[in-house]
């Protein structure tokens, strides 16, 4: 490392020319890749549901449907509004009244579900069919374009409406994430760095490194809106400590040598080889996430973990580059650090570890509760702020039709008609379901079928399908629509044991399921990964168990707090947050770990190191944790969507827990486990001996008693 790191400092001007050439193309790929706004499409591919949608699209041609009202418009009005609403671009059909019989004909002669699924007082009910995926490009082309020659009387409910809006207030807001992670992050830095004009340096190669990132993800072809709105700040957060690491070793080195060429070399290889156990543990916490069967972890793992890895490059090649090519300027703008050496609180800590100790057995209990008590919510609409046109609209269908949602049933097309008869009986008599819309259900005794227009039978019947559209007044993500999912899937396989029960309130069945295990998966491979890596770095089998155990604390306490509060929080954070805490806060527990344990073999006493470790990593734990608070904690106050907001919010809050968990618990835990770790870790127990002969033998010689 030290040949690479004198190469690095040799060809600082090379490096810095083809770090900002690289800018270019990787611009490029950022805007070449594509951003998906509809999370439900990173369920499992061979799930039931995920099959319905590949059929609806193959052959309905469609996969997305709107459910639009009409308020206090006369028929010929809404006639004329239909009209335009199927020109619209990507629009397949629109299905009203007039799409069954010719509007002169009398309402009334409908059967009567049919004309209340359509009416309720003043207002009428479309449902528009699109030709392309809920969250395709095309669909949410053709939600604006509706939006636009529609006035205040008409609204929009459904996914493709929630994922336009989700689409255009992440782009508002996304700029704005980054612009405050940085306004905080310097912030931070001036408190913490000794020059005005290093901050600016520090945030200019992680954001170099960023924009690689970014760019690479080109060649995944798409991400999620969740990792595009969060990469750039957790990028930010984990890495930032990186480069004040790199900062402190080069200003130690200055004092050992003239040669800042040198001085910098061999800080970049100290940097090099403490930045990797780091690191690694905060990889680990994001390869977690690939293990999750909803594939939307495996999008944010894979990012994340490749931006840490371009962190760690940048930091030690970009970085001192810069530092070296433009070191007059940091000298002239140098000044005292505005953080204070902590001197008391550390002997504080140390003198009464017992009181800590005893705080953390009473908080435990109630810790672990709260984190298995907290609430989560799993209706894409609640993510959203109420003055969005997509959660009016939803309420709008609530308010005029008390209908919460809908969804669809694939039918096989040759399943007779006595059989699709006393299937759709039973569906009618099941609760909360309010119409059950088909061929078949239009098709009463009294309605002959040659009234039926051609279109309107292609949208309802493929060469092999009948589609059944089922609107019911229970919510998404409820308990109840997730029982009377159960209870219309066994019906209607009882008739037809191939049909599939497709639609979001069915998605997002799935979603809670598969999440409830993905959940235990991510804690228990993040939990493995983080054990075996402290256990490698560390040499000892104890301390794995300490470290992660403090850590674990930190979690469900942060975890648990939103139980005593009342707050309900999104599903994913509830996923992520764990591993994402776990592998970016423990470096806080081994960089003061391996601090004691030097000091320790160095000869000292448990209560000396303690007391060594514990003064000499306070002040970087607070400046790690810190970072990482000012990169989320401005995303989680402002973002208007609850699903980045609140995971965002939970990550400052984590941060600053870990923060406190370590530098009041740990100490204790050395104290109290010292004859444990001495003896489990490799190295330790011959130290501890021969400290042990060399009092033996002090007593011996002096004849001390």
């Amino acid at each position: 490392m030290n040949k690479l790191s004198h190469l690095i400092v040799k060809l600082r001007y090379v490096i810095l020319i083809v770090a900002i050439g690289l800018l270019i193309p990787s611009a490029i790929g950022y805007f070449n890749t594509r951003v998906n706004y509809d999370i439900l499409t990173y369920l499992p591919k061979d799930i039931e549901t995920m099959k319905g949608q590949d059929v609806l699209l193959d052959q309905f041609g469609t996969g997305a449907f709107v459910l639009y009202v009409a308020e206090g418009m006369e028929e010929k009005d809404v006639a004329n509004l239909k009209a335009e609403i199927e020109n619209v671009d990507h629009v397949s059909d629109v299905l009203w009244y007039d799409s069954i019989m010719d509007i002169r004909i009398p309402m009334e002669m409908m059967p009567d579900e049919v004309y209340e699924a359509f009416n309720s007082d003043d207002a009428t009910m479309m449902f528009v069919i699109f030709d392309d995926g809920t969250s395709a490009d095309g669909t949410m082309d053709a939600i604006e374009e509706i939006r636009k020659i529609s006035n205040k009387q008409c609204f929009m409910s459904g996914m493709s409406a929630i994922v336009t809006d989700t689409k255009n207030l992440a782009m508002k807001e996304t700029p704005i994430y980054v612009g405050i992670a940085v306004l905080l992050a310097v912030i931070v830095l001036s408190l913490t760095m000794d020059s005005f004009l290093i901050p600016l340096f520090f945030l200019i190669s992680i954001g170099m490194a960023i924009v690689y990132n970014m760019g690479t993800n080109v060649f995944k072809g798409e991400i999620s809106f969740i990792t595009q709105s969060l990469s750039a700040v957790l990028q930010l957060g984990v890495t930032l400590d990186y480069s004040i690491f790199l900062w402190h070793s080069y200003q130690e080195e200055l004092e050992k040598t003239d040669d800042k060429k040198d001085a910098m070399a061999n800080a970049i290889s100290a940097t090099f080889q403490s930045v990797i156990g780091s690191s690694i543990t905060t990889i680990a916490g994001f390869v977690a996430l690939c293990f999750m069967s909803f594939t939307l972890g495996l999008d944010l793992g894979v990012v994340m973990a490749k931006g840490v890895i371009f962190g760690v490059i940048g930091c030690v090649t970009i970085l001192p580059s810069m530092i070296l090519v433009f070191d007059n300027l940091i000298e002239k703008t140098k000044h005292k650090p505005l953080m204070p050496e902590f001197v008391r609180i550390p002997k504080f800590i140390s003198k009464y570890y017992i009181a800590f100790f005893v705080i953390f057995l009473a908080l435990i209990g109630p810790a672990i509760y709260g984190n298995n008590h907290t609430t989560v919510y799993y209706d894409l609409t609640q993510t959203l702020p109420d003055f969005l046109e997509s959660v009016q609209g939803a309420n709008k269908v609530d308010e005029k039709f008390e209908m919460n949602s809908a969804y669809m049933l694939l039918v096989d097309k040759d399943l007779d008609t006595a059989s699709m008869t006393q299937m759709i009986k039973e569906l009618k008599a099941t609760d909360g379901i309010i119409s059950v819309l088909g061929t078949d259900s239009i098709l009463g005794p009294a309605f002959p079928r040659e009234f039926v227009p051609e279109d309107l039978m292609s949208d309802l019947e493929s060469d092999d399908w009948k589609m059944v559209l089922l609107t019911t007044d229970y919510k998404i993500a409820s308990d109840e629509i997730n029982n009377q999912i159960t209870t219309v899937d066994k019906i209607v396989k009882s008739y037809d044991p191939k049909a599939m029960v497709v639609g979001e309130a069915p998605c997002t069945k799935d979603l809670i399921n598969i999440t409830a295990h993905d959940f235990k998966v991510v804690n228990f491979v993040s939990i493995g990964l983080v054990f075996l890596i402290i256990a490698f770095v560390l040499k000892s089998v104890s301390l794995p168990f300490i470290l992660v155990a403090v850590i674990e604390f930190a979690i469900f306490v942060n975890m648990g707090l939103p139980c005593y509060t009342g707050t309900v929080i999104p599903f994913i954070s509830s996923v992520v947050i764990g591993t994402i805490q776990l592998g970016a806060t423990v470096d806080y527990a081994i960089l003061m770990t391996t601090r004691y344990l030097n000091e320790r073999s160095a000869g000292h006493d448990k209560k000396e190191a303690t007391l060594i470790a514990l003064s000499t990593s306070m002040k970087s734990v607070i400046v790690s944790a810190l970072s990482f608070f000012a990169a989320t904690f401005g995303v989680g106050l402002i973002s208007s969507i609850d699903m980045i907001g609140s995971l965002c919010m939970l990550m400052a809050r984590g941060a600053i827990i870990s923060m406190f968990t370590v530098i009041l618990l740990l100490p204790a835990m050395y104290m109290l486990f010292d004859w444990v770790i001495m003896k489990t870790t490799f190295g330790m127990n011959t130290v501890q001996a021969e400290r042990n002969h060399h009092i033996g033998y002090m007593i011996h010689r002096h004849g001390v008693a």
